[in-house]
């Protein structure tokens, strides 16, 4: 008997196979997982105790890659060139060694802004005083020069750099061109009205747990002064604000659509990017060992890239992780966009849940061709 809800189209019942051997395995997970293919929605199903289709949760990082679709935006209309320097946008930024660091270098990870002392406030994130506080903030490495994961600092990056070649807020452009536009059950910025949709984040807190020295790398980079990065989406402030590095809220086949709109078009509508575009954006520009995590890691222009260790897609994929192992990607090589949203975080490196039902989607789609 089928333990999920929802449906897996004719050639993709591999995908619902496994989301079945998933529930079964532990009565207690509680996931969805969609996908698109040539803008047409193949795969939607959800299961578990906790969560239905219509529930909503936090996706922590894959907020990232919803907000580079802005960015991305703003570098097809001609308003942000990859290749200039941040400070060329933002002469603020241009002191303390940052003033040759490129657009291109800063979103990926390059810039050494990892955090500042003492951190930033929960509802201080998405605001200019934050973007002031980064800019004025000496780099932990020389600008440029080796790759560690801005956790949540790369979001006020984005941020300011919208606000600086657009005059508009990021979650503005988000609302209007993207989320609104295509239908997405995706926020960076949750409405009050839809808060009866959102379930918590369900993470374990270990006892016992090491202390965490906020300014050592790691605390910085985890904002460590202020509180754990777990508890971001399930904080009100967090949800409301959509703060672009970690505080978007949503469902897995919103996810999915979003991918899906941006690449290849849904409903028999255009794409929102052209392929100009997301060449330029899913662009591998680091790979390697990450300076903040120790782990290897490979990023585009804020987009993460495939490698061994995260094998979420073919080499053309882009898109973003989690810190509860969701996931959201486009694979323009198989014409997919791909949402996975679990609502208790899990622990591990890959190849998670979210990889493995990646794999079996595009299985089918290479099959299907």
């Amino acid at each position: 008997m089928q333990k999920s809800n929802g449906f897996a189209a004719p050639g993709y019942e591999n995908v619902l196979n496994l989301f079945e051997a998933l529930l079964a395995e532990d009565p207690e997970y509680s996931a969805q997982v969609a996908a698109y293919r040539n803008g047409r929605k193949v795969v939607d199903l959800n299961g578990g105790p906790h969560i239905t289709a219509d529930s909503m949760t936090g996706a922590y990082s894959v907020s990232k890659g919803v907000a580079a679709l802005v960015i991305s935006l703003l570098v097809q209309d001609g308003l942000l060139d990859l290749d200039r320097t941040v400070a060329h946008y933002w002469p603020e930024f241009g002191v303390l060694g940052k003033d040759r660091l490129l657009v291109r270098e800063a979103l990926s990870h390059q810039a050494g802004l990892i955090g500042v002392e003492g951190g930033f406030a929960l509802d201080e994130f998405h605001t200019t005083q934050a973007a002031a506080r980064l800019a004025a903030a000496r780099p932990s490495w020389r600008p440029g020069r080796c790759f560690g994961y801005h956790a949540l600092t790369i979001g006020i990056l984005m941020e300011e750099l919208c606000r600086r070649v657009s005059g508009r807020d990021l979650q503005s452009i988000y609302e209007h061109r993207i989320r609104g536009a295509y239908g997405i059950d995706f926020f960076l910025g949750l409405p009050e009205e839809l808060e009866p949709r959102y379930r918590d984040v369900i993470y374990e807190v270990e006892p016992g747990q090491p202390w965490l020295d906020p300014l050592s790398l790691d605390g910085l980079n985890s904002n460590a002064a202020v509180g754990s990065i777990m508890e971001l989406p399930n904080r009100r402030v967090v949800r409301a604000a959509g703060m672009s590095a970690a505080g978007g809220v949503g469902t897995a086949e919103g996810l999915a659509r979003l991918y899906a709109a941006a690449t290849t078009g849904v409903d028999g509508g255009a794409a929102l990017l052209i392929p100009n575009t997301i060449n330029a954006m899913s662009q591998e520009q680091v790979w390697g060992l990450d300076r903040t995590s120790g782990l290897d890691n490979a990023f585009a222009v804020v987009f993460m890239k495939p490698h061994p260790s995260r094998n979420f897609g073919s080499h053309r994929a882009f898109g973003h992780e989690g810190a509860n192992a969701a996931l959201g990607f486009a694979d323009p090589a198989y014409g997919l966009g791909f949402g996975y949203i679990p609502q208790r975080a899990e622990e591990g490196r890959t190849p998670g849940k979210a990889h493995r039902l990646a794999a079996e989607v595009r299985r089918a789609a290479s099959m299907l061709s």
